[in-house]
């Protein structure tokens, strides 16, 4: 792995192979103390702390997390669901928005391309707590269209984004 830095679109702030390390030692285990990251990564702690506050302030990190398992916690149903609008306007889309994003039980909310003009993704306990959101959802704003896919079991999920490879400049 080569030290050549690469551009990331959203910031001025170059990512290095060091920073790129430290995001996926963080991505896997956000609970290491500073000294192991550094260790890890090939740094002390006081240049790695320096940098992952860097890569805080640049907004590069968003935050910290513990992550639960939804099982283990009585959510055992996913839900994806699309939904189509006939009302394009930025009022409605506000309307539409500030409601799904003050629902719980979304945890990702897309405006899509395509056939479909939202996607959401939605856990639950049962299919009882689904119907109660479902009208929630639908009595929110008009909706030409809600369609519901139930997962009927998780291959893989992730967190970890993939770190992009160093490219030559």
């Amino acid at each position: 792995m080569t030290d050549v830095a690469v551009q990331i679109p959203e910031t001025s702030r170059r990512l290095d192979a060091i920073d790129r390390k430290i995001l996926m030692v963080l991505q896997e285990d956000a609970s290491l103390s500073v000294a192991e990251i550094g260790d890890r990564v090939g740094l002390s702690s006081t240049p790695c702390w320096k940098r992952i506050q860097r890569l805080e302030a640049d907004g590069v990190i968003l935050k910290r997390v513990a992550l639960v398992d939804q099982n283990k916690i009585g959510l055992g149903i996913s839900v994806f669901v699309s939904v189509e609008s006939a009302d394009h306007s930025d009022a409605w889309l506000k309307r539409f928005a500030e409601a799904v994003s003050a629902m719980p039980e979304v945890m990702e909310f897309y405006r899509m391309a395509g056939d479909v003009d939202y996607m959401l993704r939605v856990v639950v306990a049962d299919m009882q707590a689904y119907d109660i959101f479902y009208k929630k959802l639908i009595s929110a704003v008009p909706l030409k269209n809600v369609t519901s896919r139930f997962a009927m079991e998780k291959i893989k999920s992730v967190t970890a984004l993939p770190i992009p490879a160093v490219v030559a400049a």
